[in-house]
This record gives structure tokens, C-alpha cells and sequence, in this order.
């Protein structure tokens, strides 16, 4: 399919700028004139996408949110995903990570790298609220430092006053750089933030919150120019996946409000061996009869009353792991396996108990970052991330199978863990690229060096 269509990157000088909010409202205001929406993600981020979908699936047409990241799959790959998912869509929007130029060394993995990878033009996101004619040496900066990067438009964020805008705006075009609008601040909005993530609950009414969202950035930013000047080629040849020979395995796969951290891909992957079966740990009474058990990461830690009160489904999944069955479970997934998840408040709540390890959320502290991932006996590099808050204490036989390194290739005490067949660890491993990684997941014994 040939032609034009709109496609750009939001990216900030800055993590805090808005970027998401922005993103959200534009999402749902595309989907709102009946475009068909493409959302991606630069880096690693599984929240961000899931709020992509919510917002670009509008009117009976979904708009899947899909990660774009050079550090965890090749510049080809993600040309491939970028060329295969935006192919029929009317408008592409790519989320940044960080500032524009951060990445996992240098600018390398950064926003920047994936615009230019990708020939789409960017849309500087600035938090204007303490700044007016300084806009243009930054803008100016960010627009000139890579010859190669297309920076043609920006958004300011926190402007309250047409007034303060207009000092913005003639900021920006003496800068090279054409302003498309500002947002003002809401405190609504401001409060949607900091909940949009975090409350996974069925109660929370995300479709509201994205409304609002799109209805207030949209009084002040001039959409109609934005996709005027996001005009680019249409990729001809959309890259297809290799095509792999249909497994015949059942795979029992953790989805609910607890366990949702998956990237598309992988779970496209994990398709080519079989029949997916989606179940949920919080509120179905029997887990599926099944070869292998996935159990993504998410955040156990806000469920853990809940998860720990469905004991028949905690008993079947801990009989599952030590009778052989073939299990691999990521961060989330890695702690319900455990003994017990302990709250801040010091409450203990038991959980499977097919893993000889107890979490806690006190004394905790933030990891985060890129990893590379080695398994034991095995030369091949496998990589993904790292994020949680929790710590992990190992007791038992729990068996080391691989070395895991950071971006920087320092060594790192994250271990990924096995017993029997079962195998878990903090990380977030990508293998849409690498498709035979679930194979070794689900049966490592050949890569084992005892």
C-alpha cells in the first residue's frame, strides 16, 4: 500500500514533560475522526502500550500499542515491526522515552536514534511552565545537534495564558521549529497522571480519564496542522515475521489486573507453539489443563489479599511447577510463585510456594535498566529489562542458570532461577526477534552446564 499517511514521534527534552498525556489525547482524538490509529512505544515500557491501546481503540477499531526498541531487538527488526503495523494505518504516533537523546549509552537506543531509524518527523513536548524566550536556544539545540533529525513542530505543556504562549511561539518559529499549541494546566488531569498507570482496578474509569484527557489537550493544539505537516511515504512492502511451522502445545497464559506486563510480540511468538489460553490467578477457580504455564509480570504486590485469598488456584499452580509441569515466569509472575509477598504496612500474605523465595515491599528501592543475558552452557545473548521495587530473598536448591550483564556490560546479581521445570527471574526478556527463546525457556535442560 503506497502513498501518504501522518506519522511522527513525541519525544521531550525530559522524562515529566507530558509526553503520555499528550500522546493519550492525541490517540483517542485520531480515533475520534475515524482514523485508523497505530500507536508505538520507544523502549522497553509495557504500561505505556496497554494505555495506547485503550486510547487509539475507538468505535469497534483497536488500535494495539506495539514497543519500538533498539537495545532489545536490531534496527531491522524494528523497521520490520514499525513497516508491518503502521502499513494500514492512517496516522503512526510514537510515544519518546526520557529526553529525546537519551539512550542506553549515549544517544544510542534513544527516541532520536528510532526517529531518524524510522524517517518520521518529531514533535518536541516542552514543560513550558517556568520558561518563555529560552524555548528557542533549546529548540534550537535539540533541532541542529543531528543534522539527520527532522525536528519540525513542538507542543508546549503547562502554559496557562494565550499571553505566555505567544512569548512560546514566536520562541519556537525563531528557533526553526513551527508551534502546533500549547496545553494548560489541569488539575484533573494532573491527578489522571499519576493514577493512569498505577490503578489497575476495574473500578477505575481509564475511558474517562482518556476522554477528559483528549478533550482538553484539543481545545488548544492545532491537531488539523499537526497532521499536516506529519505527512510521510507509506511503506510499499510491509516486513513480515519468518513464518515458523504451528506447535501443537498448549500454553496456559496469567492475564488479569495483577499479571499484564507483556510485550505484543512475545505473546505473538508464544502463538507459533500452540493454543494460547488466557487465564486470570485473581478470579478463575482452576488453572488450564496445559503444557506449558507463562506467567507475565504485573504487579501482584497491589492484589496480593485477593491472589492470596483464591488458595485452590495457588495450590493447583504450586502442584503444576513441582509435579514437572514446564513453567517460566517473569518479575510479577516470579513473586507469586514465591512463599509470601510482604506489604509496606508489614502485612505477609502466602502465595504459591512452588519457589523456595519470599518478597517484600519494605526497605525497597527502585531497579531499573537494560540487561543482557547469558544461559549457562550457551553463547547466545538474550536481552530485555529490568523494574521493580521489591526484594527478593532465596532460600533452597533454587539453581543460577545464566549471567546477566547491563547495558554497560558491568555484571549484574539478578539471577534467572530453575527447579525442575520451572524457571523465573525480575527480568522482562524480549524474544519477538529471537523466536526459539520460549523453546529454551520452557525446556532449558540442554543449555544447563551442571
Amino acid at each position: 500500500m503506497g502513498g501518504q499517511h501522518a506519522a511522527f514521534m513525541l519525544a521531550a527534552p525530559s522524562s515529566g514533560s507530558g509526553k503520555t498525556t499528550i500522546t493519550l489525547a492525541l490517540l483517542r482524538m485520531f480515533a475520534q475522526r475515524g482514523l485508523a490509529v497505530q500507536p508505538f512505544k520507544c523502549g522497553p515500557d509495557y504500561l505505556d502500550t496497554r494505555l495506547h491501546t485503550m486510547a487509539a481503540s475507538f468505535g469497534g477499531r483497536e488500535g494495539v500499542g506495539i514497543n519500538l526498541d533498539t537495545f532489545m531487538a536490531s534496527k531491522e527488526h524494528v523497521q520490520g515491526l514499525f513497516s508491518r503495523y503502521s502499513s494500514g494505518a492512517d496516522v503512526a504516533v510514537v510515544e519518546g522515552v526520557m529526553g529525546l537523546f537519551d539512550g542506553a549509552e549515549k544517544s544510542q537506543g534513544s527516541s532520536a536514534e528510532i526517529a531518524m531509524l524510522l524517517g518520521i518527523p518529531v514533535i518536541m513536548v516542552i514543560n513550558a511552565q517556568s520558561m518563555a524566550y529560552s524555548a528557542a536556544p533549546m529548540l534550537y539545540g535539540f533541532r541542529t545537534f543531528d543534522p539527520a533529525l527532522n525536528l519540525t513542530g513542538v507542543i508546549f505543556n503547562q502554559v496557562n495564558t494565550s499571553s505566555h504562549y505567544s512569548y512560546l511561539e514566536a520562541a519556537a518559529r525563531d528557533s526553526g521549529v513551527e508551534p502546533l499549541g500549547y496545553v494548560p494546566r489541569s488539575e484533573a488531569v494532573a491527578i489522571s497522571e499519576r493514577h493512569l498507570g498505577l490503578d489497575t482496578s476495574a473500578a477505575y474509569d481509564r475511558e474517562g480519564v482518556i476522554a477528559a484527557m483528549a478533550e482538553h489537550v484539543g481545545k488548544t493544539v492545532n491537531v488539523d496542522r499537526l497532521l499536516e505537516i506529519a505527512q510521510v511515504e507509506r511503506s510499499c512492502t510491509p516486513v513480515l515475521p519468518p513464518s515458523m511451522v504451528k506447535g501443537n502445545k498448549v500454553i496456559a497464559v496469567a492475564r488479569d489486573e495483577a499479571f499484564n506486563f507483556v510485550y505484543r510480540e512475545n505473546i505473538d511468538v508464544l502463538g507459533e507453539y500452540g493454543r494460547l489460553l488466557f487465564f486470570s490467578p485473581l478470579h478463575d477457580e482452576r488453572l488450564p489443563e496445559a503444557d506449558m504455564l507463562y506467567l507475565a509480570g504485573g504487579y501482584p504486590e497491589l492484589y496480593a489479599e485477593q491472589l492470596s485469598a483464591n488458595s485452590f488456584m495457588r495450590e493447583q499452580i504450586a502442584a503444576y511447577s513441582r509435579n514437572g509441569g514446564r513453567v517460566y515466569a517473569e518479575c510479577g509472575g516470579m513473586m507469586y510463585l514465591g512463599k509470601t509477598i510482604t506489604l509496606k504496612d508489614g502485612s505477609v500474605y502466602p502465595m504459591c510456594g512452588a519457589l523456595d523465595l519470599e518478597t517484600t515491599m519494605q526497605e525497597s528501592r527502585l531497579i531499573l535498566g537494560y540487561r543482557k543475558v547469558v544461559l549457562n552452557g550457551s553463547s547466545q545473548e538474550l536481552r530485555g529489562h529490568e523494574f521493580h521495587y521489591s526484594r527478593v530473598s532465596y532460600q533452597g536448591e533454587l539453581l543460577n542458570i545464566a549471567a546477566v550483564k547491563n547495558a554497560r556490560g558491568e555484571n549484574m546479581t539478578t539471577p534467572l532461577l530453575k527447579i525442575n521445570n520451572t524457571t523465573a527471574s525480575y527480568i522482562h526478556l524480549y524474544w519477538g526477534e529471537m523466536r526459539q527463546v520460549p523453546a529454551m525457556l520452557f525446556s532449558l535442560e540442554n543449555c544447563i552446564t551442571h
